[in-house]
């Protein structure tokens, strides 16, 4: 099965809707954080965090989300190394974006998401949340962070 869905980001800003949620998605190790934007991809919302178990698993939860937010797009975090090379996580990400494009039918980018981790929990060391609540929620947090990125990037 061929991954014809998974473009680049120009690609992906002219084939995505104008008016349509898009769904960003923080691929780690254990854990899949969660992300969507509003319909006129302004605002980047933490969603939720899927344990990462078996695939099925997880892509049942994420055509139910897409399904029940009618979203257009799909944003993935994609791991770069500090020098813009692919390194192990990277490539793992790639992986999962391509499993992804052969079960779903909307447009998917990779996005750049150096310092996405870091950056999302430093801008909740304002909020007034202990240290454990910000671990707890990083992986969703920084999901949106992506989000927020490649959203950003769309509007211009």
């Amino acid at each position: 099965m061929k991954t014809h869905n998974i473009l680049n980001i120009e690609q992906f800003k002219t084939n995505v809707e104008n008016n349509s949620r898009l769904l960003g998605i923080d691929p780690g190790s254990k854990n899949i954080g969660l992300a969507i934007c509003d319909e006129n991809k302004k605002v980047a919302t933490p969603l939720k965090v899927i344990r990462k178990t078996k695939f099925e698993i997880l892509l049942k939860e994420i055509n139910e989300i897409i399904n029940e937010n009618s979203v257009k797009g799909i944003v993935i975090g994609n791991p770069l190394n500090m020098d813009s090379s692919f390194g192990k996580s990277s490539q793992s990400a790639l992986d999962f974006a391509k499993n992804l494009s052969k079960n779903i039918t909307i447009p998917i980018v990779m996005w750049d998401e150096r310092l996405s981790s870091e950056g999302s929990f430093k801008i909740t060391q304002h909020l007034n949340t202990n240290v454990t609540n910000r671990v707890k929620k990083l992986d969703k947090n920084a999901a949106a962070f992506i989000l927020q990125g490649a959203i950003d990037y769309l509007s211009n």
